[in-house]
C-alpha cells in the first residue's frame, strides 16, 4: 500500500530505493519510542502541486526534535524543498508525506547523537473516509501533560492512539474520542475535535490536545466565514445536548461525525458549520485558496 520496489525515499542526504534502507533493530526509536514525525498533504491544483502549510509542519518537526533533545540538522526550508524533490522523483501529486526523524543504537535512557532522517510519500484516501463517522468515548485517556510534551509529534506517543482506536473498532465504532486526565473532552487519537451549538463552535484548548496544523485552519476558514470559535474545557455529557461535531486532522482533513455513542447529532451535517469548514477547506487545498 505504501510503497512498491521503484519507491524512492529521503534517507539521510540522499535518494534511494526504499528496500535499499539500512535500519538497525537496535536503534532506540524502535526500542523506547524517542523519535519524531509528521504528517503532511501534498495537492495537485491549478497552480501545480502545491504541499499545504508545509513550512508548518516542518516547524513543528524542529519543535518536537527539540523537546525531546533531538538534533534535526535540516532546516524546514531545506526539508520542505526535498519534499518537493521526493514528489518528483515518485511521479506524485496528491500524496501523504510523512518524514520520520529516528535515533541510531543505544539501549541506554538517553538520546543518541545519531540522528536519522527519513522522508516518504505515498498516495492515501482521507483516513477516515468520507461517511460521517459513528465515535466511541475512549476508556483511554490523552497523556497527562506534565508526563510528556502533549503538543509534539513522538512516536511513542501513538500507542495510546493506537489503543484507542482499536478498542472502538473492536466494538463497531468508526473511532475513539478521548478525554483528559481530569475526565473533559481532549481529541481524537489521530484528530481534533470540534462540537457546534448554538451557532457557535466549541474546541478544547491546547495544553491537553496536539497543536492540530488543520485545526488552525479551521480556526483560519471559521473567522472568514464570520463563526465564532470558542475554545473551553467541556465534559463528555456537554456533548450530548450539541447540534453537530467534526473531526479535523491532516490525514483525515474535515469530516463530520454522526453520533458519540448511542447520542446522533441532531442536525442534518449538510446544514452544519462543519460541513461549510469542510466545503471551503476542500477548496483551499484543491485550489490552492
Amino acid at each position: 500500500m505504501y510503497y512498491n520496489e521503484n519507491t524512492t525515499i529521503f534517507f539521510n542526504g540522499k535518494f534511494i530505493k526504499v528496500k535499499e534502507i539500512p535500519v538497525s533493530i537496535f536503534n532506540q526509536t524502535m526500542h523506547y519510542g524517542i523519535g519524531v514525525f509528521e504528517g503532511i498533504r501534498a495537492y495537485d491544483t491549478p497552480k501545480g502541486v502545491q504541499i499545504f502549510k508545509a513550512r508548518e509542519h516542518f516547524d513543528r518537526l524542529h519543535y518536537s526534535a527539540k523537546v525531546m533533545h533531538i538534533n534535526l540538522s535540516y532546516s524546514s526550508s531545506e526539508l520542505e524543498q526535498i519534499s518537493y524533490k521526493l514528489l518528483e522523483a515518485n511521479n506524485l501529486k496528491d500524496a501523504y508525506i510523512r518524514p520520520l526523524v529516528y535515533l541510531g543504537e543505544n539501549m541506554s535512557l538517553t538520546p543518541t547523537d545519531e540522528v536519522n532522517v527519513v522522508i516518504m510519500a505515498w498516495e492515501w484516501g482521507k483516513y477516515l473516509g468520507d461517511k460521517l463517522l459513528n465515535v466511541m468515548l475512549s476508556s483511554f485517556q490523552r497523556p497527562n501533560p506534565k508526563s510528556c510534551f502533549v503538543e509534539a509529534k513522538v512516536v511513542g506517543h501513538y500507542t495510546n492512539s493506537i489503543l484507542a482506536t482499536t478498542e472502538a473498532k473492536s466494538k463497531g465504532f468508526d473511532e475513539a474520542l478521548l478525554t483528559d486526565m481530569n475526565g473533559f473532552i481532549a481529541e481524537g487519537p489521530g484528530a481534533n475535535f470540534f462540537i457546534e451549538k448554538n451557532g457557535k463552535l466549541v474546541t478544547p484548548p491546547l495544553g491537553n490536545i496536539l497543536a492540530g496544523i488543520t485545526r488552525q485552519t479551521v480556526f483560519e476558514i471559521a473567522k472568514e466565514l464570520h463563526f465564532e470559535i470558542e475554545e473551553s474545557l467541556f465534559t463528555p455529557e456537554e456533548i450530548y445536548t450539541a447540534d453537530s461535531a467534526f473531526f479535523c486532522g491532516t490525514a483525515a482533513e474535515v469530516i463530520g461525525i454522526a453520533s458519540v455513542n448511542e447520542y446522533q447529532f441532531p442536525l442534518k451535517w449538510e446544514d452544519s458549520i462543519g460541513a461549510l469548514i469542510q466545503k471551503k477547506y476542500k477548496r483551499r487545498v484543491a485550489f490552492n485558496e
